[in-house]
């Protein structure tokens, strides 16, 4: 009874305490966009709140007068007096000292009725609602022009096309730092596994983009943004089950912003499973550690660290419909219906993989990979394909208001890499028992390894390509008065990739026996596991852009500008080819500068509240990929590469009615892409694989896209997303393409 009677008097003392009632709303007010995550307090006393997600506070405190405080990084902190009475509401319309909002600026986000390109917004809520534990670009298939699929199944062998371009043509920023492969522009989401569980937010950008890095973007830029100040304080512990044996633990620490002063995130993930197609197992980690400082009101330090090590069974090759499922290819009207005799279904259906084969249990050979041999992942079969990466990314960032018409940001970052796939080499039995199919038969290949008096006929090898780059990307931002705001910056950035074979089983032999790889060899070489063959080249991309913009913004028009300028230079090594200009030297090349630009601007009206219009044109000359000035495999350089070039145009509509419950989006684009340049794996007759370049080729993409959302209340919205277009290569004479 007496710890009743407490807790009541408790209570009451509570309610007589804290009788009154604060809230209220902050936003933007450039922009009218609500500022979540801004503080909120009584000065001099213990007792405020943040704001959430729309910009809205409220706390409990006694009757009286007060000064009532609101900040927020990157703008003018703001007091007010109030007498508090029963509930008393107090909004804030915060002044930025240059409409910047930290590495939402490094990342070049688009903001609503102000930046005139095509968007979307995916939350960190609707990430956990729909990504699960699959790769980042499939919670963009809600979006309009955005296409992602997991290939063949295996995890982080994603892809994802926009506007019909795909990712090598997507600029992919990670809290402002860019991560498209320095060679070919590609993106492996193998190296990102798990970062979804720790990004707050993500921007797909479709089109030119509001991106001013020295990068252009075509199909658009995704930027995703791991802000540690965006995560309230706690801990969290998430355990995820499901078929074929997967399973995910996350672990995730947040301090939340302290003191208005610093925030910590960190996340730790473990996935293993064995896959939905056969054998596409996965066994990885992930880990994110993100830090945020404000040293004082005037400048703010981040730093972030990455990476997701892992292996996984991939499935490389694509079969008849019919080698899947019977029914289903006998059912579509256009296949040819006398193919099902030739392409009988697989046991397994649509789980079927090639790659892989049964092993006898007895055979304990091991593999080679990263450095140092290791037990096979599985003991009764062997994979013909598989990966293995570990990325590590770090990034420093720096924010500094020089005054208030002046800041500055610069990111300072470090990427490494090592890794590689697998693959076969030399001339192993093949089991056809599958027509028109085939897979490695393993016990055959291993007896006649084993007995062969010259080594091993055929092995598996890996494709190794390790790597580090380091860069720095610098931005000043000039206020120069209410109406035109200017940035100007620089993107440097330098990398090294080794690229070899070395090889990862034996298959029962003791050695394999290289005839001629390298020049500097004294006749064949007997390889054991790890040893180089091949092919073992150097290259290097040394990259340095700059550009400037200029926005203007009166009423209900706002203009923006860009023009960038960016040279790259390559060079390459051949470890194992003889210089024939100088004896005893390994072959060198090395390319001169290769300069390319970009110019583009656009402009946005707002045509009745709630309604605006926007459009924006581009033109575009990108420096040529490395494979289009180097061929590595014969050792050439092109003289005069060709640049591609890009023009665009587009015009949109974007209308918020219904009190803010509809919001639709729509748009037309038009895009010529003129002296493509376009890399083909293929596999040769002898079942070597080879690499075809197509250069000097045209296209164009044309479409509209509609983006609609409906919330009637707040527990329930309705979205629609949709698109026609038309995407359409012209083929070199002699050559034959689909649309």
């Amino acid at each position: 009874m007496r710890t009743i009677l407490l807790v009541i008097f408790s209570c009451l003392f509570v309610a007589a305490s804290f009788a009154g009632t604060i809230k209220g709303k902050v936003t933007s007010k450039a922009t009218g966009d609500p500022l979540a995550g801004a503080n909120v307090y009584l000065q001099g006393w213990p007792i405020g709140a943040a704001t959430d997600e729309s910009g809205m506070y409220s706390f409990e405190a006694k009757d009286g007068k007060y000064v009532l405080v609101c900040e927020y990084v990157g703008f003018a902190e703001e007091k007010s007096d109030v007498q508090l009475a029963g509930t008393v509401t107090k909004n804030f319309e915060l002044v930025e000292f240059l409409f910047a909002k930290t590495i939402s600026v490094i990342a070049d986000r688009a903001k609503e009725r102000e930046t005139p390109v095509a968007y979307s917004d995916v939350s960190k809520e609707r990430m956990e609602l729909t990504l699960a534990s699959q790769d980042i670009p499939m919670v963009l298939n809600t979006t309009p022009s955005v296409y992602a699929t997991m290939q063949g199944g295996g995890p982080g062998d994603a892809r994802i096309n926009v506007r019909g371009f795909d990712q090598a043509n997507v600029a992919v920023m990670i809290n402002g730092m860019p991560v498209n492969d320095m060679e070919n522009g590609w993106v492996y989401w193998s190296n990102w596994d798990g970062l979804g569980d720790a990004t707050s937010s993500i921007q797909i950008q479709r089109g030119l983009s509001a991106t001013t890095l020295a990068t252009p973007a075509i199909g658009g830029s995704m930027n995703i943004i791991t802000d540690p100040t965006a995560h309230e304080a706690g801990l969290l512990l998430r355990q995820e089950l499901g078929n074929d044996g997967f399973l995910k633990t996350t672990f995730t620490g947040n301090t939340g912003l302290v003191d208005s002063k610093w925030a910590i995130n960190a996340t730790v993930v473990r996935k293993t499973g064995d896959g939905l197609i056969d054998k596409t197992w996965t066994d990885a980690w992930a880990y994110y550690f993100g830090a945020a400082w404000n040293i004082n009101e005037d400048n703010r330090l981040e730093l972030y660290a990455m990476g997701a090590p892992q292996r996984h069974g991939q499935n490389s090759y694509k079969q008849n419909i019919a080698t899947y499922d019977q029914e289903f290819a006998k059912s579509l009207d256009d296949y040819d219906q006398a193919a099902l005799a030739e392409f009988p279904q697989a046991s397994s259906g649509r789980k079927y993989n090639q790659t892989w084969g049964p092993v006898s249990a007895s055979y304990s050979g091991q593999q080679y990979w990263n450095g140092s041999t290791h037990d096979r992942y599985a003991s009764d079969y062997i994979m013909e394909r598989a990966n293995y990466f570990h990325r590590p990314l770090a990034n420093l960032n720096w924010y500094s208001q020089i005054s208030n018409s002046v800041s500055l940001y610069t990111i300072l970052y470090w990427s490494g890499g090592i890794g590689g796939g697998s693959g076969t080499f030399g001339s192993l039995v093949w089991d056809y028992s599958l027509p028109n199919s085939r897979h490695i038969d393993f016990d055959g290949t291993i007896e006649r390894n084993m007995n062969s008096s010259t080594g091993s006929t055929g092995i598996l090898r890996n494709s190794v390509n390790n790597q580090w780059t380091v860069g720095a990307i610098g931005k000043v931002y000039w206020k120069v008065n209410d109406q035109v705001t200017t940035n100007f910056g620089v993107d440097w950035r330098t990398a090294e990739m080794d690229h070899f074979r070395e090889v990862r089983d034996l298959l029962g032999g003791k050695y394999y026996r290289s005839i001629g790889d390298s020049d500097f060899w004294d006749g064949p070489k007997d390889l054991k596991l790890g040893d180089k063959f091949n092919y073992y080249n150097t290259n290097t991309v040394d990259w340095f852009g700059f550009y400037g913009q200029a926005d203007y913004k009166s009423g209900n028009l706002s203009l923006t500008g860009t023009a960038g300028y960016s040279m790259i230079k390559y060079t390459f090594t051949d470890h194992f080819t003889e210089d024939p200009d100088n004896a005893g030297k390994e072959l060198y090349l090395e390319t001169n500068n290769i300069s390319g630009y970009q110019i583009k601007g656009g402009a946005s009206f707002r045509l009745a509240e709630g309604m605006d219009l926007f459009g924006n044109v581009g033109y575009i000359s990108k420096v040529p990929i490395f494979d289009a000035v180097i061929n590595d495999g014969e050792g050439t350089k092109a003289e005069d590469p060709k640049n591609e070039t890009f023009t665009h145009f587009e015009l949109g509509f974007n209308h918020h009615t219904l009190g803010g419950k509809l919001t639709y989006n729509a748009g037309v684009y038009y895009t010529i892409w003129n002296d493509r340049t376009k890399s083909i794996g293929i596999t040769q007759q002898d079942g070597s694989e080879g690499l075809v370049f197509l250069t000097g080729m045209d296209q164009t993409h044309m479409g509209f896209e509609l983006e609609l959302a409906y919330q009637p209340v707040d527990i329930l919205r309705f979205d629609l997303a949709g698109m026609v277009a038309d995407w359409k290569q012209r083929p070199l004479p002699g050559l034959q393409f689909p649309d």
